[in-house]
């Protein structure tokens, strides 16, 4: 049975056997049983490398312990507001703090949770979809879009499906000092995109 520990880009935990590209965490959102209680514990949202220095964690979920996230790719992790690991993925982090200006993790880290939260809900703004980078996420028809030239791709846990033409404006997922690291067009170790989204370009 898959754990709900996959994330999507609402920021939302489910369970799916699909799996992701990136690894992170927001710190212990289970319980001793490994059921998930909560939707963030602290304010490092981080995305990681599926391995590093071969360390390896026998059982997920353990108590006590971080809740081993996954995301489908880099795109759906910055959606959902997280930002690449200062320990696994360095040159990826510092090449983030001169993008966006910022002097450290705790800066960035609370500059982040102000821009993906409002309250307890997701904090959206509304832009024309032609400003928009690839691989931003917008709200449409109530479901999460990618941004890719000209297109919308659908977002499922197993990869991207339908695609259609992207028009107009749109609610945008993606907290946007993020939306502005991918417009100055990042390349980090991590998969930005699953294969998927390139299948009929």
């Amino acid at each position: 049975m898959p754990l709900r520990n996959r994330v999507t880009p609402l920021s939302d935990l489910i369970a799916d056997p699909a799996r992701g590209l990136v690894y992170g965490n927001r710190g212990c959102l289970h319980d001793d049983r490994g059921e998930i209680r909560r939707r963030f514990a602290t304010r490092r949202w981080i995305g990681c490398r599926l391995e590093f220095k071969g360390w390896h964690r026998k059982a997920l979920m353990q108590p006590g312990k971080f809740t081993e996230l996954f995301f489908l790719d880099e795109a759906t992790a910055f959606a959902a507001g997280h930002r690449p690991c200062a320990l696994c993925r360095r040159e990826d982090y510092n090449q983030f703090l001169e993008l966006t200006g910022a002097g450290g993790a705790d800066e960035i880290d609370e500059r982040l949770h102000r821009e993906r939260l409002d309250g307890k809900g997701r904090r959206l703004h509304r832009r024309p979809l032609e400003e928009l980078p690839d691989g931003a996420f917008v709200l449409h028809d109530g479901e999460p879009w990618l941004v890719l030239g000209n297109d919308l791709l659908r977002w499922t846990p197993a990869g991207y499906t339908e695609r259609v033409v992207a028009k107009g404006q749109a609610e945008t997922l993606t907290p946007l000092t993020l939306i502005e690291v991918l417009r100055a067009t990042w390349h980090p170790v991590v998969p930005l995109l699953h294969p998927s989204a390139n299948r009929g370009r």
